[in-house]
């Protein structure tokens, strides 16, 4: 669904703040396990767990979409104990990076990576708390934020929220000049991409059953935005 060159990526040419998305995997596998790494995880995982530890229940299943290279899902399950975290995508590549990461750190509250794209249904989830969701939307054609909430409608009982973190517009502006460049990058790559503008996405969201919760700013001109389902 979306292209591995950018998927949990530092992003290309234009992210001048280093964290617009999450990061493509830059130095390849740790040694032959697999472990691919993307070095913006290692920048935003503090400050998106800060958040997470405020806005996720204290137990249950929590659903990441498009986890990446694993990197978040390890570290987040360590520090969200008793939460199960299930991490997700698309790339067997990534899947495989999720489960090596996962083995390395030793961590028994993340289940196996599944393989899910936001656009195919019915998902392959039979339950879920929470959804988390790190640098998806942008960087990817609209239809997968339609996916994303659509999944998340049938999935997700009353007062479950849903996560999104990534870079986004407000009032149909940019938040800082590096993000227009990054944007500007993305359509050049692919004009379905795009920095999406959050009246949109609220727009989207209350479409499919969800409100908005709160929207922290967050480093590196991101938000943090969360929805609890209605």
């Amino acid at each position: 669904m979306t292209d591995p060159r950018y998927h949990d990526a530092l992003g290309p040419a234009g992210a001048s703040d280093g964290d617009t998305a999450s990061g493509a995997p830059s130095d390849g596998p740790s040694g032959a396990d697999g472990r691919l790494h993307a070095p913006a995880t290692q920048r935003n995982r503090g400050p998106i767990l800060e958040v997470l530890m405020r806005l996720l229940p204290a137990d249950g299943t929590v659903l990441e979409i498009a986890s990446g290279t694993g990197e978040h899902a390890a570290w987040f399950a360590q520090h969200l104990r008793p939460l199960v975290w299930q991490p997700s995508d698309a790339d067997p590549e990534m899947r495989a990076s999720i489960d090596a990461h996962a083995r390395a750190q030793g961590v028994r509250t993340i289940q196996p990576a599944i393989e899910l794209d936001v656009q195919r249904t019915p998902w392959p989830v039979h339950r879920a708390d929470a959804i988390v969701c790190i640098n998806l939307i942008h960087i990817a054609p609209w239809a997968a934020a339609q996916g994303l909430f659509a999944g998340a409608e049938g999935l997700l009982g009353a007062g479950a929220p849903l996560l999104l973190y990534g870079p986004f517009k407000r009032a149909g502006r940019h938040t800082a000049d590096s993000n227009a460049r990054f944007d500007a990058s993305l359509r050049a790559s692919d004009p379905s991409w795009g920095v999406r503008d959050l009246d949109d996405v609220d727009g989207l969201a209350a479409s499919h059953g969800f409100q908005p919760q709160d929207v922290v700013e967050m480093p590196a001109n991101n938000l943090l935005v969360a929805y609890v389902k209605g």
